[in-house]
């Protein structure tokens, strides 16, 4: 099973002068609780589904995998419009790390989020100037609780 090792942050808005290309993300959960959550997603012209796994810390396991359009278009529409996420996804190089910037829109416009994916849980990230306050623990900055309404988003500072 896959490991995914993360570490969330709010971003300023000064990240925006480096966001150059990115890919539209519209995603839906199909099924969330306390610790599980099953997600369908259209990546530009893709479509995912992932399950994730309980978070301990920066560490959850998640299996992800491509599904075929039609069974992703199907899945993503019956999630309420009003009730999906849609972000711009930056891939940004700073310090030798590459961070994925969301630029959320929608019901969540102006919020600004920034992941470092780790080798291990333990790795030191160094931390670009736009990277405001680490947001990892908290429940609030979950996707799914953005896409349900349940979170209660920051907006990006200057």
């Amino acid at each position: 099973m896959a490991i995914e090792i993360e570490r969330k942050f709010l971003a300023t808005r000064a990240v925006l002068e480096r966001c150059r290309f990115g890919t539209v993300i519209v995603q839906g959960y199909l099924y969330t609780d306390a610790e599980n959550t099953v997600r369908v997603r259209r990546m530009g012209a893709r479509y995912l589904l992932a399950w994730k796994g309980p978070r301990r810390g920066a560490v959850r396991e998640e299996i992800e995998f491509g599904l075929p359009a039609p069974v992703g278009a199907a899945l993503l529409a019956a999630v309420d419009p009003g009730s999906r996420v849609e972000k711009v996804r930056y891939w940004i190089e700073d310090g030798g790390r590459i961070w994925d910037v969301d630029v959320f829109a929608g019901a969540l416009d102006g919020l600004i989020l920034a992941e470092a994916e780790l080798a291990r849980a333990d790795e030191a990230v160094t931390l670009p100037p736009w990277i405001g306050e680490e947001v990892t623990a908290d429940e609030r900055y979950r996707n799914s609780r953005l896409a349900a309404g349940a979170g209660v988003p920051r907006r990006a500072a200057a």
